[in-house]
C-alpha cells in the first residue's frame, strides 16, 4: 500500500491560501496571473490551441511557428468570445505541443482568460512521457511540476493553474502511472491545483480516487477527465464521493443519430441523469476542440469551440434545466474547480 504523502505546504501557499480565506474569496491562476474566481465568467474548462503528436523524445518549440499558431487559432477564440465566453482551460500538457508563450499572445489578442497546466500524459503507451520519468521518483516529479508553478514555465513567467495527467485506458494502474498520480497528489497538497486525469472507463477512475484516499486527498482534488466514456453508475458513484465528472469532447455531428452515444441528446441525457441524482454541482462539460496540428498545413482541421453554445444549451433548457443551472455548469462549476485550494482529508 502506498504511503501517506506528508509532505507540508510551502510557506509561500500557506501564505497566499491564508490571505484568500482572509478575504474570502479563492483564486485561480492564469497565463497573466491570479484573479480572483468570481471574475472567472463563462468558461470551457478543457480545450486545446496547438498540439505536436510527434512523440516526446522530438517534440520542441523548434517543431513550430509562434506567429503562424496564433494567426490559424485566433478567429476560434473570437467566435467563442462572441458566444460569451470568457475563459479556456488550455489541456496540452508537456511534451504534446504546451506553448505558454502563444497563450500569453492569446490572452492579449482575446482579452480572455487562459490557464494552462502541468503534469505528464501518460496515454497513448507512455509515447508522451520524458524518459527522466521512467527513473525518478514520484517525489522528484512533484518537485519538478512544483517548480513551475512557485517559478513558470520554460522562463515565460507563466504559471500552471491545474495538472493535466493521464493513464492507460481501461485498466488498473501501471507502476509508472502509480507513480504519476502520487506526484499529482504531492503537487496537490503543495500547490493546491486540482488534478485533472484523462481517463478511460470506469477501471482506472475507480483506480485513481482509491490511491488518493489512500495518500490522503479528498476526491474533490480530482476531475475524471472523459467522464462521458464510463457507466452513468460510475460516474454517480465518484460525484457521491465528491470527484468531478467532466464530460468532455461535446460535438454536434448530423451523422448521429438523437441519443447515439456521443450526440448532443447523449450529452444531454447524462448531464440530466446527473443532475437528478443530485450532483449537477460536480458536472463540467468542454468541447475538447482545437487545435493547430503540428506537421500538418496550416496546422490541418480545426474544430472550434461554439457546440455547446449552438446546440447543447438548447436542449438542456428544452429538457427543463433553468437558467441558473446553467450557470452552474458554466460558471460556477469552472470556478469552484480552478480554485487553488488544498484538499485533503485533514
Amino acid at each position: 500500500m502506498p504511503l501517506k504523502i506528508i509532505l507540508m505546504p510551502s510557506i509561500f501557499v500557506l501564505l497566499f491560501l491564508s490571505c484568500q480565506e482572509a478575504e474570502h474569496e479563492q483564486r485561480i491562476m492564469t497565463v497573466n496571473g491570479a484573479i480572483f474566481s468570481s471574475d472567472l465568467g463563462v468558461t470551457l474548462i478543457h480545450e486545446h490551441v496547438l498540439v505536436d503528436w510527434i512523440g516526446a523524445d522530438s517534440t520542441g518549440y523548434h517543431r513550430w511557428d509562434r506567429a503562424d499558431v496564433a494567426e490559424r487559432v485566433l478567429p476560434y477564440l473570437m467566435e467563442a468570445a462572441g458566444r460569451g465566453v470568457d475563459a479556456i482551460g488550455e489541456f496540452t500538457p508537456a511534451y504534446l505541443g504546451r506553448d505558454p508563450f502563444i497563450l500569453l499572445e492569446l490572452s492579449r489578442r482575446t482579452g480572455m482568460y487562459l490557464i494552462t497546466n502541468t503534469g505528464f500524459y501518460g496515454a497513448v503507451d507512455n509515447r508522451f512521457i520524458p524518459a527522466y520519468a521512467y527513473d525518478e521518483t514520484s517525489a522528484e516529479i512533484a518537485a519538478r511540476w512544483i517548480d513551475e508553478f512557485h517559478n513558470g514555465i520554460d522562463g515565460s513567467g507563466v504559471r500552471p493553474g491545474f495538472m493535466k495527467i493521464s493513464v492507460a485506458e481501461h485498466s488498473e494502474l501501471s507502476p509508472l502511472h502509480q507513480k504519476i498520480v502520487e506526484a499529482a497528489a504531492m503537487t496537490h497538497i503543495e500547490t493546491g491545483m486540482t488534478i485533472f486525469s484523462h481517463t478511460i472507463g470506469d477501471i482506472p477512475a475507480l483506480a485513481q480516487i482509491e490511491l488518493l484516499e489512500q495518500l490522503g486527498l479528498k476526491p474533490s482534488s480530482w476531475v475524471w477527465t472523459h467522464a462521458q466514456t464510463g457507466t452513468i453508475e460510475a460516474n454517480i458513484r465518484l460525484a457521491e464521493k465528491g470527484a468531478w465528472i467532466s464530460l468532455d469532447n461535446v460535438m454536434f455531428d448530423p451523422s448521429r443519430d438523437e441519443g447515439q452515444e456521443g450526440s448532443i441528446d447523449w450529452y444531454k441525457d447524462r448531464i440530466i441523469a446527473l443532475r437528478d441524482a443530485g450532483h449537477l454541482n460536480k458536472i463540467l462539460i468542454s468541447h475538447d476542440a482545437g487545435w493547430y496540428d503540428v506537421g500538418e498545413p496550416n496546422g490541418g482541421g480545426y474544430r472550434g469551440y461554439t457546440d455547446i453554445f449552438d446546440f447543447l444549451i438548447s436542449r438542456l433548457l428544452e429538457s427543463g434545466l433553468t437558467d441558473e443551472e446553467i450557470e452552474q455548469l458554466l460558471v460556477k462549476n469552472p470556478a469552484n474547480v480552478f480554485s487553488l485550494r488544498i484538499r485533503s482529508a485533514k
